[in-house]
């Protein structure tokens, strides 16, 4: 593509074409400082002590198992996560959850309103040694919660 500028005697010294080549000078600076910081830094990264590293021998960690959620309502109810569940079902309903898993090694944990009779509660905790399941954590409100 060219234009041509039409001036006072035909315009043949106005005339202008298109350049197509690329300046690469700026390209080529800014590949140079990025080459010298690489250059300065890479020695940096590097460890200077030198230690002779046993190999590891611990298996590669499992992610663990989704907690176990048991809720007891004010009136009595109980719920396994979101599903309700009654105290002569709950440990049939735990086992299902667990699965394969060890029950003595899985943790249950207990959230419970604070209206909740004191009777229920322990009717649960009950119902939980006798199915195996010993490891309990209490779930409470967060006092500093907004502070």
């Amino acid at each position: 593509m060219a234009a041509k500028l039409a001036g006072p005697g035909g315009g043949s010294r106005y005339s202008v074409s298109q350049n197509s080549e690329i300046n690469v000078t700026p390209f080529v600076d800014v590949m140079l400082v990025l080459l010298i910081i690489f250059m300065v830094a890479a020695p940096l990264a590097t460890v200077s002590v030198k230690v002779d590293l046993p190999p590891a021998s611990a298996p590669p960690s499992q992610s663990p198992p989704k907690p176990i959620y048991i809720s007891i309502k004010p009136n009595g109810s109980i719920f396994i996560g979101d599903f309700k569940t009654t105290l002569t079902d709950m440990g049939p309903d735990l086992k299902k959850n667990v699965g394969r898993r060890d029950p003595t090694k899985e943790r249950i944990y207990i959230r419970a309103d604070v209206n909740t009779e004191y009777g229920d509660f322990l009717d649960v905790m009950n119902k939980l040694q006798d199915n195996g399941f010993y490891s309990v954590a209490l779930v409470g409100e967060d006092q500093n919660k907004g502070k």
